[in-house]
């Protein structure tokens, strides 16, 4: 492994931000961290670089314990949200700073600058002041600054943030594209389910302090931790307690599906199929869909996609389902019918709370 977090544990007073956490990142992967404000991601992402120091555990990477080493001597690059530049040096200046701190000769920092902003797509603004770039320019500077002294290791926290949703996309993207042709070992520090999942090779889901779940997107999407997991991660049909216990008795549900008195039960709207009243959709019977009468709640457009509430009386409960035009057989208003069909896949037993933290 590259880095190699061990029971690593942080207070600030009477709040514990990091609880024992214990987490690995292999060369060249990326590790997303992700939860919500507060959780004590940005906290983790600060003892990995040395920038506070841990009340216990150990900090390793390939295999030397650097736990008690400053962060110039981890020589981890990090990028922060408020990209963090220094006002009075220029765009040359901020990305050459760290090659400066190592004594590198001004031709070879020169040829490394002009290479790095071609990199981030800066070309020809060695000279600019960084107050007069935009967000997504100066945000560019603070990667190429990171990068400048050929890390190890890079840290990024939140480092979209701070930024409109159109240059988030294009600097996801871009971060993605950057990642993967350097092949560097990077943790990535978001609250952004949809950032977690582009970028990253595996997502550790962090809640209060501690680790909930560490895995790969599709194994978040498959099987969840527990019900909180489940929300988090984008899920908007989780029922507990007795309304799960109904709902998995009625026909449907996988046969195979054993609900325990300590789960909840998930319903995976994204393969639910979408059809006019009455009929099923193609091939439905053929792969063991169950089709429910359905009426329109509510309908909303959120951007391309439809945002929609069925109410199943069959169920005696309603679901969120989220769409394009192109699924839907019609205008759905409030009050409109619809067929729905379930396959048994969608339907998901996940524990009301997970029985210890990763």
């Amino acid at each position: 492994m590259s880095l190699s977090l061990v029971d690593l544990h942080k207070r600030y007073g009477d709040t514990a931000a990091v609880g024992g956490v214990s987490l690995d990142v292999a060369s060249g992967a990326t590790l997303a961290l992700l939860g919500p404000s507060g959780c004590g991601k940005s906290t983790l992402l600060r003892l990995a670089a040395g920038l506070e120091s841990p009340d216990g555990g150990r900090v390793l990477f390939e295999g030397r314990d650097v736990t008690l080493d400053p962060p110039q001597a981890r020589r981890f690059g990090v990028v922060f949200q408020d990209f963090a530049l220094f006002p009075h040096l220029d765009v040359a200046g901020n990305v050459a700073f760290g090659l400066v701190e190592q004594g590198v000769g001004r031709a070879e920092r020169e040829a490394r600058v002009g290479e790095l902003l071609e990199l981030v797509g800066l070309s020809g603004l060695q000279r600019r002041r960084v107050d007069r770039l935009s967000g997504g320019q100066q945000q560019r500077v603070a990667l190429a600054r990171a990068l400048a002294p050929n890390p190890p290791l890079l840290l990024l926290d939140e480092p979209l943030s701070n930024l409109d949703e159109a240059l988030r996309h294009e600097l996801k993207d871009e971060i993605v594209s950057l990642l993967d042709e350097l092949a560097i070992a990077a943790i990535y520090v978001t609250h952004d389910q949809a950032e977690a999942y582009a970028v990253a090779d595996e997502v550790a889901v962090m809640r209060e302090g501690r680790l909930v779940q560490v895995a790969t997107r599709e194994e978040l999407l498959e099987k969840p931790a527990d019900a909180w997991t489940a929300r988090f991660l984008g899920h908007e049909n989780v029922w507990e307690l007795r309304d799960a216990r109904r709902l998995a008795a009625l026909p449907g549900p996988s046969p195979g599906l054993t609900l325990g008195p300590h789960d909840a039960l998930l319903l995976r709207a994204d393969l639910v199929k979408v059809a006019p009243a009455g009929r099923d959709g193609p091939g439905d019977s053929q792969a063991g869909f169950t089709a429910y009468d359905a009426v329109v709640e509510r309908a909303a457009r959120e951007g391309l996609a439809w945002h929609l509430s069925f109410h199943v009386p069959a169920w005696e409960a309603s679901f969120e389902w989220r769409g394009h035009d192109r699924e839907l057989p019609a205008a759905p208003l409030p009050g409109s019918r619809f067929t729905v069909s379930v396959p048994p896949a969608a339907w998901r037993a996940v524990p009301l709370a997970a029985s210890q933290p990763v």
